[in-house]
């Protein structure tokens, strides 16, 4: 069994990880039943099973939809962690309440997934200097939790290595499209319309890596009160820079972008996905179709004409 999987680093994997073949995902350890992976939300469950196959029970702790930043865990949630044989957070400050999770299982062990990772620090606001927990909405930061799930699924099923890391070769070339759709479809937004306005700051990485400004009505959904000051600042930058679309995630209200919108003559340009997967047959259901849905709404909107000021 592993003993502190935080303190594994997925070097040696990911070397290997690239000349791997195809996944064969139908294999299942011996015994009539599978160890159990808890992950936090939804989007880090998906991660998990891309990379564990058939081979391990993932759960999410959280259901689609679900605001994860604050979330209450219930009895029936405390009740799932019992006999789990790995928990799994994404890290940075975003789960403080998996704590609880990890005293219910009995101290199973623990992976959190940005854990070495140079976090982009939140500039500003109530959070400043604290770092922005968003990494997985980065292509290229998605390809370093998939290295870790890989070394953690390793070292609790050493019997699965080679599935694992095929599975996980396979799933960061799926990662490093996504990053080229990315990368063509932004690098055609006009100079001056590359502003993403959004609800959180949930953007942050994916606007880094894309040459994107980004402006939002509060830093992360944990302080998330709407008050004038944070308002008007946004209605001056959107108007300032002739932003032509906002948008809003799907986890919280879009009320109060609605009203920038409404303000500065920009366009409403839709419900990003974040925090949570959508249910099977909405836009989101797995990351790269989350990120998809993403980049549709973003070109949509930004490769449209200016806002009217």
């Amino acid at each position: 069994m592993i003993a502190r999987l935080n303190r594994l680093l997925p070097g040696a994997i990911a070397a290997v990880l690239l000349g791997c073949s195809p996944p064969a995902r139908q294999a299942n350890p011996p015994g009539p039943q599978r160890p159990v992976v808890l992950t936090t939300f939804t989007v880090l469950a998906d991660m998990a099973r891309q990379v564990a196959g058939d081979r391990l029970e993932v759960r999410s702790i959280t259901r689609p939809g679900a605001e994860i930043h604050g979330y209450e865990p219930t009895p029936s949630d405390l009740d799932s962690a019992q006999g789990a044989s790995l928990i799994i957070e994404n890290g940075f400050g975003l789960e403080r309440w998996a704590e609880r999770f990890v005293a219910a299982s009995g101290q199973a062990p623990r992976l959190t997934l940005t854990e070495g990772m140079q976090p982009v620090l939140i500039e500003g606001d109530a959070y400043a200097g604290k770092p922005n927990p968003h990494a997985w909405m980065s292509p290229r930061r998605a390809e370093q939790y998939v290295d870790r799930l890989v070394t953690a699924f390793t070292q609790l099923d050493p019997a699965g290595a080679e599935i694992y890391a095929a599975n996980g070769a396979a799933y960061k070339q799926q990662l490093q499209a996504l990053d080229a759709e990315f990368r063509s479809a932004l690098a055609s937004v006009p100079p001056q319309q590359r502003m993403l306005v959004t609800c959180e700051g949930s953007m942050s990485y994916l606007a880094r890596d894309y040459g994107l400004a980004e402006a939002y009505l509060w830093p992360v959904n944990a302080e998330s009160q709407i008050t004038p000051r944070r308002m008007a600042r946004l209605i001056d930058t959107v108007k300032q820079r002739r932003v032509p679309a906002v948008f809003c995630e799907s986890t919280v209200s879009d009320e109060a972008q609605r009203e920038v919108a409404r303000a500065t003559g920009a366009r409403f340009g839709g419900t990003l996905y974040v925090d949570s997967l959508s249910g099977p047959d909405g836009p989101a259901p797995d990351l790269l179709a989350l990120q998809r849905h993403n980049l549709n709404l973003i070109m949509q909107g930004l490769a449209a004409q200016e806002a009217t000021p």
